[in-house]
């Protein structure tokens, strides 16, 4: 391999911190949603639930992005860590009254999420190159999904074999060590300081418009939020309708993983991207999938569903991430713009995931409306927007 490609020491430590961080959060975050439907059957609250996290992240992202600026970049990422940690120990502490305080368990949640993620993603920049990132984020999709593959598949046995809803409090609590220990690890990184601390938040509009080519990928990011905000929680509740058994809502969680890790080393031995072409084919393959919930939501459709989409949104996914910190280092200043760029994309991303979960939530008021397949379907339709957007883009995709 070449020496260019070969990725660094902090990269590496990156790459087992995000694992651990996984692990727990494949525990915990695939079975929080479903703890709150096995406790109010309500697709509306759960709806409401998540628009809570997702609405709160731009909001959190500008304020870690500032701390970042001004401070260290590995302390808002620490804190990140730790409020996931004091999250799930108070799930523990509030068990069934969860749902009396959903909306500051959402609040904080969104917190969390949006600390942990403002730190990891400004990390991911700094630990790699443009000639190595598609391959670390390849190898990222590996860590993070393998991480996965075993975290559902204990959750699903644990609650399984415990006696009413307490697994659950057991899955959240070794979530919190999972948490506590990628914590510790995160001291093997360095602080990561910028030398430079003014945080130019209040000049993205004027770069969008001196600079359309990023406005065109932060649209994109939007556009990929109007599909992704509803697949954040959705399927598993799907899934535990059909097979009516959280053990197998894990097992299957395992495979769909696996799947993504396929994918992933896939991703990992590409040694160049074409954008077009992936987000072509992960689309339509998505769509293609999302129809089949139109004939009937039951097992096999939402088993072929989960299955097309495991293996083609990493596809998506990553490639717009490439293609996004690609465009992210043409910007003015030398690189001094990557965490409000960071920070700006999180508010497009995220005002896309809050549209579609409310679309959802005012067409589909349970997972029995015959709108739910619609709201889906339409969502994936969507995603052939991203096209006309990347292909404006191709000098700064490297296409």
């Amino acid at each position: 391999m070449p020496p260019e490609r070969r990725l660094g020491a902090n990269a590496v430590v990156s790459l087992i911190i995000h694992g651990f961080f996984q692990f727990g959060a494949s525990m915990s975050g695939l079975f929080l949603n479903l703890y709150l439907w096995r406790l109010t059957e309500d697709l509306v609250i759960n709806g409401l639930y998540n628009i809570i996290v997702y609405g709160s992240l731009p909001v959190v992202f500008a304020i870690g992005g500032w701390v970042a600026k001004r401070w260290d970049k590995m302390l808002i990422y620490r804190i990140g860590i730790a409020m996931n940690a004091l999250f799930y120990l108070l799930v523990v502490i509030a068990q069934e009254q969860v749902v009396q305080y959903y909306i500051w368990f959402a609040l904080l949640n969104g917190i969390a999420t949006g600390f942990y993620w403002t730190g990891y993603l400004i990390m991911q920049y700094d630990v790699s190159t443009d000639a190595n990132r598609l391959r670390y984020l390849g190898v990222n999709l590996i860590v993070f999904n393998t991480a996965g593959l075993a975290g559902p598949a204990l959750a699903g046995y644990v609650i399984k074999q415990s006696e009413g809803l307490q697994g659950y409090m057991i899955i959240f609590m070794l979530a919190f060590v999972m948490f506590i220990v990628a914590a510790i690890i995160s001291f093997r990184i360095p602080a990561i300081k910028s030398h430079h601390k003014a945080y130019y938040l209040k000049f993205a509009g004027l770069l969008m418009k001196k600079h359309p080519r990023w406005l065109m990928a932060l649209v994109s990011f939007f556009v990929f939020g109007l599909f992704q905000g509803i697949m954040l929680f959705l399927p598993n509740i799907l899934l535990f309708q059909a097979v009516g058994r959280e053990d197998w809502v894990g097992y299957l969680g395992v495979f769909f993983s696996a799947l993504t890790v396929g994918t992933g080393y896939a991703i990992s031995k590409t040694k160049k991207e074409n954008v077009s072409s992936y987000l072509r084919y992960s689309t339509t393959a998505i769509v293609i999938g999302a129809a089949m919930l139109l004939i009937e939501v039951k097992l096999w459709s939402v088993a072929i569903f989960m299955i097309v989409f495991s293996i083609c949104n990493p596809l998506a996914s990553n490639t717009l991430n490439t293609f996004y910190f690609r465009i992210m280092s043409s910007l003015p200043l030398k690189g001094q713009l990557r965490v409000e760029s960071v920070v700006i994309r999180e508010l497009f991303l995220n005002t896309g995931r809050v549209l579609s979960i409310a679309m959802m939530i005012i067409m589909a008021q349970d997972t029995e409306s015959v709108w739910l397949p619609i709201v889906l379907f339409g969502g994936a339709l969507l995603q052939y927007l991203l096209l006309p957007l990347v292909r404006g883009n191709k000098s700064a995709a490297g296409e």
